[in-house]
């Protein structure tokens, strides 16, 4: 492969903190690199770099003569004067650009639903920064440079960049570097790695899935020899530490030894662990919307929309912008009334709502980090013991220092990971989350998912990111902004099929009615969906809605029991550790000082039953969905 750009023996710093050491790297024509890291270790310095949109304290970028580089930064800003069209075709006619399929295949993708004549200053955050990425496809560089594309991107939208990138070049042809924390993107599209941390960079072949896996292997084999090193700090240690009179005679290249051995620990990563705090009890009712109607202005933005959130449920939403997913949330917290329609609250439930802005903090932006957990608590219960404030925002990933900066100085996946602590100290049982993993680098949302995996109360997830709601949340639920909401039996993908069906209604009348085909059954498979929850968008004649039935398997049909048979699995596997610890704590029980504690072990016998009960129902929703791909 012929080489396209490159560094040698990059160094920069910024103030006392070295960025990049030393760091030596190329990028090869066929290559399609994603990088990760944690915020704030130097990806968009590194790409900036190799971009030559920065300048390093030492080395230098090579580049091959004739190479051309698109490059697309979180802080693209337009020309607001100009209207859409110009910001991205400039000055060219439709004729012009219309002849090309791939600047066609671009518009379509990203600003199909932006005014062509509305000028860049009118338009919204998201829909600039769709602009934007429109205008540098629409090039005809060898290397694209992305920082953070899918940001402001709906599931729908990171799904044709994908495509797009994938398409664009031959196998061998081009270069692409992108840095996102979106992970599904980035094993969809990518074939290398770039690990940035401790101002290294190391490479890895595959995307994010092969990553993980790699960089797994290579820990597990740093922790034999950091096992080992650590025995010989402990022997070190306390020959150092046999008594003062005996050190004076020990040779001074042992002490020496055992002094460069102690100094050599590494400092450990951020962490982020909070799995079991305490939240407040939940009873059986939670929130129910019950034939909502919402307008705002001229729009009809909720049609007679009714949903039901069972205790300890975990939704999913997704939909197109501007469909109300953020909205929504804002309904079922109470903070708007609906035109129409009621919503129904348990009287236990004690909601928090993580937005997007995170603007909450901006009443604390001259406190100090420790000084904002300490106004809600000084001491806190976690897995069933007490911990400070301070080991709490350390936990969070808040070092010693870092625990008393300001507020105000935070990067932005800082202030997300501070508010989120926030709000769970507070203690709720209804945990909303509007794109959580804005901001955040792959290593924290692996945390967070953590976090989220223990969360005992009921979890709803608004969210592009379709790694995070897979992971999370066992079931989906969807926005098409046509004021229903839907379920989605076979996830993201399904939510996929029907917004490429509605866009396909749009060209023909036979293309419109397979698409409205296909909104029925999704409407009706969703009328009946695993979680406990239940949604409807209840018919104008009044009646009710009948499930589809048919013989055989359709393909959809057998993407759902494959989606289900993962979902069934997963379940069971926890059910089995729940099992096993139950089982555990009936051997400590029967085995009790001062005899057997018979009334505890009835106790545990009973939900062990329950247990198992459970376990047989889904053992045969494992089975029914088995036969089905048979």
């Amino acid at each position: 492969m012929a080489h396209l750009l490159g560094a040698e023996n990059l160094s920069i710093s910024f103030g006392t903190r070295t960025i990049l050491d030393g760091v030596s790297l190329g990028l090869e024509e066929g290559d399609r690199i994603g990088m990760v890291g944690r915020n704030g270790d130097g990806k968009s310095t590194l790409m900036s770099l190799l971009a030559e949109r920065q300048r390093p304290d030492d080395g230098r970028v090579t580049r091959r003569r004739d190479v051309t580089v698109g490059y697309l930064d979180q802080t693209d800003v337009l020309d607001g004067d100009l209207t859409v069209g110009q910001a991205i075709v400039g000055d060219a006619a439709d004729y012009e650009w219309a002849s090309n399929a791939r600047i066609r295949d671009v518009m379509s993708g990203l600003v199909q639903e932006v005014d062509w004549n509305a000028s860049v200053s009118s338009l919204s955050g998201g829909q600039k920064r769709r602009v934007a990425l429109a205008k540098l496809l629409t090039g005809d560089d060898d290397v694209i440079m992305l920082d953070e594309p899918t940001n402001h991107l709906d599931v729908e939208g990171v799904a044709w960049l994908a495509r797009h990138l994938k398409q664009r070049w031959r196998p061998s042809d081009g270069g692409l570097l992108v840095v996102t924390h979106d992970r599904w993107f980035l094993d969809e599209i990518c074939t290398r790695t770039w690990e940035v941390h401790d101002a290294v960079v190391d490479p890895f072949d595959g995307g994010y899935a092969a990553y993980v896996l790699a960089r797994a292997e290579r820990d597990r084999m740093a922790s034999v020899v950091e096992g080992k090193r650590q025995q010989l700090v402990k022997k070190e240690l306390a020959w150092l530490r046999r008594g003062a009179p005996a050190r004076t005679a020990k040779p001074k290249f042992r002490i020496e030894a055992a002094n460069n051995l102690i100094a050599d620990v590494p400092e450990p990563r951020d962490t982020l662990s909070l799995n079991k705090m305490a939240t407040a009890r939940l009873g059986k009712d939670v929130l129910d919307l019950e034939n909502v109607s919402l307008t705002l202005g001229d729009t009809d933005l909720f049609r007679n929309i009714t949903l039901r959130l069972a205790p300890g449920e975990r939704l999913g939403l997704v939909g197109v912008n501007g469909a109300g997913k953020t909205t929504l949330l804002r309904l079922l917290n109470g903070d708007i009334e609906p035109t129409s329609g009621k919503l129904k609250r348990g009287k236990t439930v004690q909601t928090a709502v993580l937005s997007q802005e995170v603007k909450e903090l901006d009443e604390v932006a001259d406190q100090r980090v420790i000084e904002v957990i300490e106004n809600e608590k000084r001491v806190f219960n976690v897995g069933g013991r007490e911990v400070s404030a301070g080991q709490l925002v350390e936990q969070l990933g808040f070092s010693a220092q870092r625990q008393w900066t300001p507020v105000r100085e935070l990067s932005g996946g800082e202030r997300r990971r501070l508010q989120l602590l926030r709000l769970l100290v507070g203690e709720p049982n209804v945990l909303m989350l509007d794109e959580p993993t804005n901001d955040l680098d792959t290593d924290t949302l692996a945390a967070v998912e953590d976090v989220l995996d223990g969360w005992p109360g009921t979890l709803v997830v608004v969210s592009h990111d379709r790694y995070l709601l897979e992971r999370v949340t066992d079931h989906q639920m969807a926005l098409l902004g046509d004021g229903k909401l839907r379920g989605l039996p076979n996830g993201v993908d399904q939510y996929l099929e029907l917004r490429g069906a509605a866009l396909a209604a749009n060209s023909s009348a036979s293309t419109a009615a397979r698409g409205s085909s296909q909104a029925a059954r999704a409407a009706a498979a969703g009328a009946s969906r695993p979680g406990g929850s239940s949604a409807s968008s209840a018919p104008s004649n009044g009646g009710t809605t009948t499930a589809l039935a048919g013989s055989g398997a359709s393909e959809a049909e057998k993407r759902a029991a494959k989606k289900d048979l993962t979902r069934i699995e997963r379940q069971l596997s926890k059910l089995t550790a729940q099992a096993e610890k139950i089982n555990a704590q009936m051997n400590d029980a029967t085995q009790k000082a001062g005899g057997a504690d018979f009334e505890l072990i009835g106790e545990l016998n009973a939900k062990l039953q329950a247990v198992a009960a459970e376990q047989e129902e889904l053992e045969m929703q494992w089975l029914e969905a088995s036969e089905l791909l048979e």
